[in-house]
C-alpha cells in the first residue's frame, strides 16, 4: 500500500479502503520541552513514525497525526503548546464520529505522550457508549517495556532520555543537537504515597529526566524495528478481534 494516510486518498480510494476494513490508526502527540538536545514535537514525531511504517506494512490506514496535547506540566519551558483535557476529547471525538459514518468500528490511537492518556481513556469510554466504536490506546513505553529494558537502563527511559533521544536520533537525525545533551536526574520522586501537580521545572532544571549522554541512532534503530513489531502484533490482535 503506497498511500498510508488518509489524507492521501482519493475519496474513491477512501470509499475502497472503508467497504474492506474497519480499523484506521490515529497517531497523537504533543508539541513540549525535551531538554536542549530534542525537538519539541519528540512525541509526535515518534507517534507518528510508529503509525506510518505500521501502516506500511500492514495496510491499515492511519490518519494524520493530532500534534498537540496535554502538556501543562512543561509550560516551564519555551514553545511548549498545551491543550485542556476537554479541547483534546472533543477534537478526538469529532474525528471518530466522522470516521463512524464510513464504516468504521475500530481505532487504535498511537499515543505519543503519557500525559495524554488519562483523556484518551474517557475517549475511549465516550466513542464506546455512544458509537459503538472500540478505541485501543497504544502506547509505546508500556507496550514495549520488556523490549525498553532490554536495551535501555532505568535511568534512560525516563522523559527525553536515552530512549527517546535514540529514536530521535534515528527518525530525525537533522533535529537532535548532540553537543547539547544532558544528564541529570530529577529532584523528588515519582513513587509519592499521594498524588500532587508537579511542574516539570520544578524537578528537572534541563527538562530531561535520566541519562541521554549514550544516545545513539543505531540503539534508537534497534528500539523503533522492536516497536513496529510489537504495534504491528497489535494491530493483528485487534482486527482478529480481540
Amino acid at each position: 500500500m503506497d498511500k498510508v494516510f488518509l489524507h492521501q486518498l482519493s475519496y474513491e480510494e477512501a470509499r475502497d479502503y472503508f467497504s474492506r476494513r474497519d480499523l484506521v490508526i490515529i497517531p497523537v502527540g504533543s508539541v513540549e520541552q525535551h531538554g536542549p538536545a530534542n525537538p519539541l514535537g519528540t512525541d509526535m514525531l515518534i507517534a507518528l513514525a510508529l503509525a506510518r511504517e505500521a501502516a506500511s506494512r500492514s495496510g491499515i490506514l492511519s490518519l494524520p497525526a493530532i500534534p498537540f496535547g496535554i502538556s501543562f506540566h512543561h509550560m516551564g519551558f519555551p514553545g511548549t503548546v498545551t491543550v485542556s483535557e476537554e479541547s483534546l476529547a472533543s477534537y478526538l471525538l469529532d474525528v471518530i464520529r466522522s470516521l463512524s459514518k464510513w464504516g468504521v468500528k475500530k481505532v487504535l490511537v498511537v499515543n505519543g505522550h503519557g500525559g495524554n492518556l488519562p483523556t484518551l481513556q474517557i475517549v475511549a469510554r465516550k466513542a464506546m457508549d455512544e458509537l459503538g466504536i472500540r478505541v485501543y490506546v497504544y502506547q509505546w513505553w508500556t507496550s514495549g517495556s520488556e523490549v525498553l529494558s532490554e536495551l535501555f537502563s532505568e535511568d534512560e527511559r525516563g522523559h527525553a532520555s536515552g530512549a527517546e533521544t535514540s529514536l530521535n536520533m534515528h527518525l530525525h537525525p537533522e533535529l537532535v543537537r548532540s553537543e547539547r545533551l544532558v544528564d541529570e536526574e530529577p529532584r523528588g520522586s515519582f513513587e509519592n504515597r499521594v498524588f500532587r501537580f508537579v511542574y516539570t521545572h520544578e524537578m528537572s532544571d534541563s527538562g530531561v529526566f535520566g541519562r541521554q549522554s549514550a544516545s545513539s541512532p543505531e540503539r534508537g534503530a534497534a528500539l523503533f524495528e522492536r516497536l513496529v513489531e510489537d504495534l504491528l502484533t497489535v494491530l493483528k490482535e485487534i482486527e482478529g478481534g480481540r
